[in-house]
């Protein structure tokens, strides 16, 4: 590229004023007063042409001046720096031209002169006045290069080369004035075109880096969106200055393309240099911009990126913060083996419904690994967050996991609890539906024993045992509630272990007795004299009155003393015999052996007995009690009333009847009474006897019983028992295995009294 010091398209380009046009000049440029060929001198000095002109001296001095100036700007500034050649054509004119255009061009020439050539009027009289008037007036002209008054074309071929003239100079140079302004004219649009362009493109980009990026994806997205719509709104204006340039440098190269010896004259050759330089620097400035462009539009799409990754990492956030804390609400250990069971459910259902957003927290965060790896420029953003992410899952993952081992932990101790109670709830039914009259043979004794020794060897099989060592080895995780129902659960094992062993010895002893044959003695009649001497009087049992022979005599009434004296209580040293009389079937009488226990033992019987029949009551309470606030009391809470079916609406009368009656006699009258009969069991029959109007009470329930059983078998699987159960787990189906009046709960009262009946001779012995 040719080297320029002052070139025009630099100052139309760098310069903040805009400068002088061909376009602005447009007019005076036609009128051909003044033209720049594009010639030569020997030096390279640039030739300027004053063709002939009628009306130069007519021309105004702001016209004179524009056109020169414009003139002067167009050579490069080394070319203008040799000087340029002037070249005064006034052959045809007269000698006041000459001095005209000598005074114009000396007062308002811009550039520096090297040479004036003056081709001075052709005709006589006027070249007189040309030689007269330039000796004369030369210091006028105030010129300081020298003022060449020439005759002929030939002495201006001696100063500047035909070649580097027009033909009306009588040289070869090729030049068309319009041509010449059609290009001038194109080449400047066109630079000022690559001046706005770049302007354009510098102010865009510095809008670009001085952008902001959005926080949030619909913004960002608007933004990048409107950057990419002016991108491609400039990269149309490059195309079409790109097209400007191209078509301009065409028609500068059309004379050389049609005419291979075409050479292009310094101007021209210029002016090709000038347009390649154009399209250089717009290729330059568009290269720059597409880089510049690229990395903004890099950086748009991963700022959306990044708003799209910074979106959905809250909202998984969101939903895994929720996960987490509906994990933390869950319980850790439970209060029974049904709620531990519901909450093992709950657990695996919410790991269940976990699994796809930890899967979708797994995936942003491989996401946000590729963010990373394709060299975003927010890691620092990015990195904390997808650490954030698996944390979070890792966290819920080995929560569940942590959560679902003390679950289970707590299970089997639960299950253990239910096992111990439930079996000890067997062993005191056992125990209190064993006959005391039946223990009293040996077989009867024997058989109780079998039954006993059956149990316990099912407690065996159970390990409940093992409780304990559930409760040592999971210590740590286990709440002071449920330490504190192992506990329980134990000591109950433990007290029912002593009952069963205390039952054990008493039926030890009594299976080891051997009883006595005792033979029946028939009474004297009451009209006989004659009475056995009391010498000769055997006690029943012994071998004399086994040897004593059978009589047939009928029966006798006994009076009273009689009865006393058949009763014979004989206290010896080492223990009691006690001896009933049973009245024989055919008017005789008999006497069985009951028992010969020692006074420890008679004691300790008695207060077994007691503590079994308080027990029974108690657990009898219990469970009344289960039922009025687990079934009876709900049915007056709001939050269940939308549960309860019609049919069950208003019944609550129905359904229980006098259950409230029946569970205040029990719990605040007759359970206290039996308690106040530990130390005394002798007392405990004035219980009965006392409290015997008040056990009335049954026979209004019982009378209600059908319909409630109806009224139960109609709504007992519906939606209110199932949320009943499920708000207290150990609730069960006890309201049918538990009311006074039902076959189970029936039979369990009247065995109580049967036994309570059974055992009356020892309470009251």
């Amino acid at each position: 590229m040719m080297k320029r010091s002052r070139p025009l398209i630099d100052e139309i380009m760098q310069q903040e004023i805009r400068p002088l046009l061909a376009v602005d000049i447009i007019e005076q440029l036609h009128r051909q007063f003044a033209v720049l060929s594009g010639g030569r001198g020997r030096d390279g000095a640039p030739i300027i042409t004053f063709p002939e002109y009628s009306g130069f001296s007519d021309l105004p001095d702001e016209d004179f001046l524009n056109v020169v100036t414009y003139l002067t700007s167009i050579p490069s500034l080394d070319a203008a720096s040799i000087g340029f050649i002037i070249v005064i054509d006034r052959r045809r004119d007269k000698w006041s031209s000459v001095k005209a255009s000598l005074t114009r061009i000396a007062g308002a020439f811009p550039g520096n002169l090297q040479l004036v050539l003056v081709l001075r009027p052709s005709r006589f009289i006027q070249r007189a006045f040309a030689d007269i008037g330039i000796r004369l007036h030369r210091d006028d002209f105030k010129m300081k290069v020298p003022i060449i008054m020439l005759n002929s074309l030939s002495d201006l071929h001696g100063y500047v080369d035909k070649a580097q003239l027009t033909c009306e100079l009588g040289g070869n140079l090729e030049y068309c004035h319009s041509q010449w302004i059609h290009h001038r004219t194109a080449i400047e649009n066109f630079a000022v075109t690559v001046k706005t362009t770049a302007q354009m493109l510098q102010a865009f980009g510095t809008d670009l880096a001085e952008t902001e990026l959005p926080n949030d994806v619909p913004c960002t997205k608007d933004l990048l969106g409107a950057h990419s719509a002016k991108h491609a709104s400039l990269r149309n204006e490059l195309k079409l200055a790109m097209k400007q340039g191209t078509t301009l440098l065409s028609c500068i190269k059309e004379q050389a393309a049609k005419n291979v010896n075409y050479k292009l004259n310094p101007d021209e050759a210029e002016n090709l240099t000038t347009v390649e330089r154009l399209l250089a620097q717009l290729d330059e400035t568009e290269n720059a911009f597409e880089q510049f462009w690229s990395k903004h539009h890099v950086k748009l799409e991963q700022c959306l990126q990044l708003r799209h990754f910074e979106q959905d990492f809250r909202e998984v956030k969101v939903t895994l913060d929720g996960l987490m804390e509906t994990q933390a609400s869950l319980s850790d250990v439970g209060d029974s083996v049904s709620r531990v069971e519901q909450l093992l459910s709950d657990l695996k259902a919410l790991e269940e419904k976990a699994q796809e957003f930890l899967e979708k927290a797994q995936l942003h965060a491989s996401h946000g690994d590729q963010l990373i790896q394709s060299g975003h420029y927010a890691v620092d953003s990015v990195r904390p967050k997808c650490v954030e992410l698996r944390r979070v899952c890792d966290d819920f993952t080995n929560g569940a996991k942590k959560k679902y081992d003390v679950l289970t932990k707590s299970l089997e101790v639960h299950r253990g609890i239910e096992e111990v109670n439930q079996w000890c709830e067997s062993g005191v039914y056992l125990l209190a539906s064993q006959a005391v009259d039946k223990c009293q043979t040996q077989e009867g004794a024997e058989s109780a024993l079998q039954d006993i020794q059956k149990f316990l060897e099912t407690a065996e099989e159970q390990s409940l045992v093992g409780l304990k060592d559930l409760h040592n080895q999971y210590d740590i995780i286990l709440t002071p509630d449920i330490k504190a129902s192992v506990q329980k659960a134990l000591q109950r094992l433990e007290d029912v272990h002593e009952m069963f062993d205390r039952r054990h010895v008493s039926l030890k002893k009594l299976s080891a007795k051997q009883t006595r044959p005792v033979q029946p003695v028939a009474p004297r009649p009451e009209s006989s004299p004659k009475r056995a001497s009391p010498k000769t009087t055997r006690a029943p049992g012994t071998a004399a009155s086994r040897r004593a022979p059978e009589t047939s005599i009928g029966p006798k009434q006994l009076t009273d003393a009689d009865i006393a004296r058949k009763r014979n209580i004989r206290k010896g040293k080492g223990g009691i015999k006690i001896e009933v009389m049973h009245e024989a079937s055919q008017g005789g009488s008999s006497h069985v052996l009951v028992s010969n226990e020692t006074e420890e033992t008679l004691s300790n019987r008695r207060r077994y007995i007691m503590n079994e029949l308080i027990e029974t009551e108690r657990l009898y309470v219990e469970e009344l009690q289960s039922i009025m606030e687990g079934y009876a009391a709900e049915l007056g809470n709001t939050e269940l009333a939308p549960l309860v079916p019609t049919a069950l609406q208003n019944k609550k009368d129905v359904l229980f009847g006098n259950l409230p009656e029946i569970y205040e006699f029990h719990n605040r009258t007759f359970l206290k009474e039996l308690e106040n009969c530990v130390e005394n069991p002798e007392l405990v029959g004035t219980c009965f006897l006392k409290r015997k109007e008040d056990l009335q009470i049954y026979e209004k329930y019982c009378q209600n019983k059908p319909r409630s059983e109806a009224l139960w078998r109609q709504c007992g699987d519906c939606a209110f028992f199932q949320k009943c159960r499920l708000r207290a787990p150990s609730l069960g189906n006890r309201l049918y295995t538990t009311l006074p009046g039902n076959a189970k709960s029936t039979g369990r009262k009247e065995k109580i009294l049967k036994r309570f009946k059974k055992r009356e001779v020892l309470l009251f012995r």
